[in-house]
């Protein structure tokens, strides 16, 4: 929107205005502009929220600690996905497919958040969507990113091979290209592709979820995982770097990195108020939102399998879950104290300051990693 103000209409009078062509400025706008969005609203929110009652309710069964936080406003989620949105249209190139599918994909995840944290504060109760519907409408999302990727394809704007680190020449198709002739069953050559990016997509979206449990803990996370994100979506785009790097080069995804700033600028701005002790919570609204966004644009990126170390405090937290479910179905016997892992360190007397910022520490260690990884092809 500005950028098209200042770059196509006000250009011919002010030539300095040249600058915002350049996306490392828009991107440092985006987020500077995300940022103070948050700082500005975010009291008003956290006042709106209270006044309406909407309060986040406590299970029994977890740390006694946590009970003194009930009636903690929540469902602040809606600060950040608006203090990202509204800078990624304000500094984006809205004629690029991307931004749109980034804006898409955050909102839709957040509305499933928004449904699900809706049902929990009607019950007025520590339970919303079940599972399968809550699954189901993340992936319907997710299938309709992995659909609109398969357009771009077409277009050249986007490949389907997959980028595997530390092998640079293995790059696996996920369309099976035989089967797209055949009569009848050529829709199931896309299969591969569409299940892929709805595991990366819905995975991503679920495990910022359930780090979500402590003050501060999933949104600094966010912005080390973002942060991060926000690089490797730059040299995506540049051609001297890809190549440098051996990346796969996508000029189109540049304008990712306006979004991925905007994303920063937000979280950090929403930790201000979500540091330890919390004003407020984020909700799945939130974390849904903000974990659909990340897979999708290590989607657009190709860096699915990087994604595993760019947010491996996410990983981590959701395989306690899958193992700790697993073993107490096969076994009866619980690995963990209690699942998520942060709520395990919790029972083992660790406070709640110490984790989080233990936990901030591992995700930049993980972040760090990720961007070594780059030249190691």
């Amino acid at each position: 929107m500005l950028l098209y103000l200042f770059y196509h209409v006000l250009l011919r009078y002010f030539h300095a205005l040249n600058v915002f062509r350049y996306i490392t400025v828009r991107t440092a706008l985006a987020s500077i502009t995300a940022l103070l969005i948050t700082l500005v609203l975010g009291p008003w929110v956290i006042r709106r929220l209270r006044e309406m009652q909407i309060g986040q309710f406590i299970r029994e069964e977890g740390p006694k600690s946590h009970q003194s936080k009930a009636g903690t406003p929540t469902m602040g989620g809606v600060l950040i996905v608006s203090s990202t949105v509204v800078p990624t249209l304000l500094w984006g190139d809205l004629e690029n497919e991307y931004v749109w599918l980034a804006v898409f994909t955050m909102l839709v995840f957040g509305i499933v958040g928004f449904i699900d944290d809706y049902a929990k504060v009607s019950k007025k109760r520590n339970l919303g969507l079940t599972s399968k519907r809550k699954f189901a409408m993340q992936i319907l999302a997710s299938t309709g990113v992995a659909v609109a990727l398969l357009t771009l394809t077409a277009t050249g704007k986007y490949s389907t091979q997959l980028s595997v680190p530390f092998f640079k020449n293995f790059h696996p198709d996920l369309v099976i290209h035989s089967m797209l002739t055949a009569p009848y069953i050529w829709w199931m050559s896309y299969l591969p592709f569409l299940i892929f990016i709805a595991l990366v997509i819905v995975g991503s979206s679920n495990a910022v979820n359930l780090t979500d449990g402590l003050d501060g803990l999933a949104i600094g996370c966010v912005v080390v995982a973002a942060g991060a994100l926000t690089v490797l979506t730059y040299v995506t785009s540049h051609a001297g770097f890809s190549a440098y790097l051996d990346l796969p080069h996508i000029p189109q995804v540049g304008e990712l990195t306006v979004f991925c700033g905007a994303l920063t600028g937000s979280a950090l701005g929403f930790l201000w108020y979500n540091a330890h002790p919390a004003e407020v919570f984020m909700g799945d609204v939130g974390s849904l939102a903000l974990g659909g966004s990340i897979g999708m644009i290590a989607v657009a990126i190709k860096q699915e399998i990087l994604l595993f170390f760019v947010g491996g405090v996410f990983v981590i937290e959701a395989v306690s879950v899958i193992l700790q479910v697993a073993s107490f179905r096969l076994t009866g016997k619980r690995i963990f104290r209690m699942s998520p892992l942060h709520h395990h360190f919790e029972l083992a007397g660790w406070s709640e300051s110490k984790i989080i910022v233990r936990f901030w520490i591992a995700a930049l260690v993980f972040a760090l990693f990720s961007l070594t990884t780059l030249k190691l092809r």
